[in-house]
């Protein structure tokens, strides 16, 4: 066999540049058999898998979650320091044209435009004390998902933490995979602790992951031969290129595709599902569909040892549920995620995965209590609602308040990393050990708060 069969370039070049083509882009996330980081707390921990449900743009916790009324509607209040507004401002008060209904034997109340979600509030907890430091889109959800504000050190996203720290629960399958499109390649990265703990992109449908596939010209055999080449020239990278974490996560990650090809499939395919179940998450339905197969697929692969489903809704820009010209355009964004949730809740809890897996609802800011000249709302990091369910949490529970308005967060409030906390602590991780040496100096990714919500912590 000749070395250089072209007299300039040596077949094993030829391999390392055709392998890219054949798999290149498939993979974003590698797997660790065990954690890098001892962060574990004494004790069992309550879940096992995190499923993060992020609205993106900015839910208006004044329509859905925290029921303020109409007392104030027309009153002018107090603005002062809203955004980047540092100025005398004073704003009226818009109407809140949504009806509430207090569900479950807790008694909570719920926006009608989430009856679904309510009729399951008793297995949530509602935080109605969060608040942030931004009030732009970006920064803010760079803020909310790395728990830093601004981009200097490239901080990783909430859930390659969560990979880092507890690596993989099945070696077929990514640690850390993210469904839908996001607001932010941020929501993706894996940051300093390297490429191979950033988000895998999922989808609904016959093809869960982009280029996943070889060509289908191809048999076996030549896949085989390809996977042995494969193999070997991976261990040499690994010698070579020890220090280079994109080269090394892109050559773990065409193992991890290989063993995605037999795996991701079967757990990805919906057609396996009972009708029963496809009408609970409302697949098959308008307009819940797509959100509906997105939960699904998610609670599939919770089932099958991926830690940390990250579904992202309504992204892309600032995220459509960026409602500044009129709060009617979140109707058809509540309507198309409401039966899905509450069908993911029922389905985890009738099969027995609801007490070790924690659903997490949530947003990079709220909305103000009132417009911009608009029917809309403006942004609102100050405070605003989040929820959880599952996973060792206390449900039927509401924590905190914001004011008279819906404004600002008076009573036990809770800056953003106090969620990641109370996340962590769920599954078993101390916030205060999450760290990691970088640039010359010790990164953690929970700096500011109060740490875990402890109110409503079963």
């Amino acid at each position: 066999m000749t070395p250089f069969p072209c007299g300039q370039i040596s077949r094993r070049h030829i391999f390392q540049q055709s392998i890219g083509a054949l798999l290149g882009g498939a993979v974003g996330a590698l797997w660790a058999e065990d954690g890098k980081l001892d962060a574990r707390l004494p004790g069992d921990k309550k879940a096992d898998a995190v499923i993060f449900l992020f609205m993106c743009g900015g839910v208006s916790h004044i329509d859905t979650f925290d029921p303020k009324g109409n007392k104030h509607a027309g009153k002018l209040i107090d603005a002062i320091g809203f955004g980047d507004n540092v100025a005398e401002m004073k704003r009226p008060v818009i109407p809140c044209l949504r009806t509430f209904k207090n569900y479950g034997q807790s008694g909570t109340p719920v926006s009608d435009w989430f009856p679904n979600v309510g009729g399951v509030v008793d297995d949530i907890a509602v935080v109605r004390s969060m608040w942030c430091q931004e009030g732009n889109h970006f920064p803010a959800v760079i803020e909310t998902q790395t728990g830093h504000r601004g981009r200097a050190f490239d901080n990783p996203s909430f859930g390659s933490w969560v990979s880092y720290a507890l690596g993989s629960g099945n070696k077929n399958l990514p640690t850390y995979v993210n469904v839908g499109r996001p607001s932010s390649p941020v929501q993706l990265t894996g940051g300093y602790l390297g490429a191979t703990y950033a988000a895998t992109p999922f989808q609904a449908g016959a093809t869960p992951i982009p280029n996943l596939y070889p060509p289908k010209s191809s048999n076996a055999a030549e896949r085989d031969k390809q996977m042995e080449t494969l193999g070997r020239l991976n261990r040499e990278f690994r010698e070579h290129h020890a220090l280079n974490t994109d080269i090394a996560a892109r050559v773990e990650s065409y193992e991890l595709a290989a063993r995605m090809q037999l795996t991701a499939p079967q757990v990805v395919d919906l057609s396996k599902e009972p009708q029963h179940v496809l009408d609970l998450y409302g697949v098959g339905q308008k307009p819940t569909d797509e959100f509906g197969k997105q939960l699904l697929m998610a609670r599939r692969l919770v089932e099958n040892g991926v830690r940390f489903v990250q579904i992202c809704h309504a992204g892309g820009g600032n995220g459509s549920w960026d409602a500044h010209g009129d709060m009617k355009t979140h109707e058809p964004l509540c309507r198309a995620v409401d039966k899905p949730i509450a069908g993911l809740i029922q389905d985890l809890k009738q099969r027995g995965m609801l007490q070790r897996t924690l659903v997490v609802f949530t947003s990079e800011f709220g909305r103000s209590p009132w417009s911009q000249n608009t029917t809309g709302r403006d942004h609102n990091p100050k405070g605003y609602s989040s929820w959880l369910a599952g996973g060792g949490i206390k449900g039927g529970t509401v924590h905190g308040a914001t004011d008279e308005y819906g404004y600002r967060a008076v009573e036990n409030p809770h800056y953003y990393s106090d969620l990641h906390a109370t996340i962590l602590k769920q599954l078993g991780l101390d916030h205060k050990k999450m760290s990691f040496r970088a640039l010359g100096r010790l990164f953690h990714l929970v700096e500011e708060g109060h740490g875990p919500i402890e109110q409503i912590i079963a």
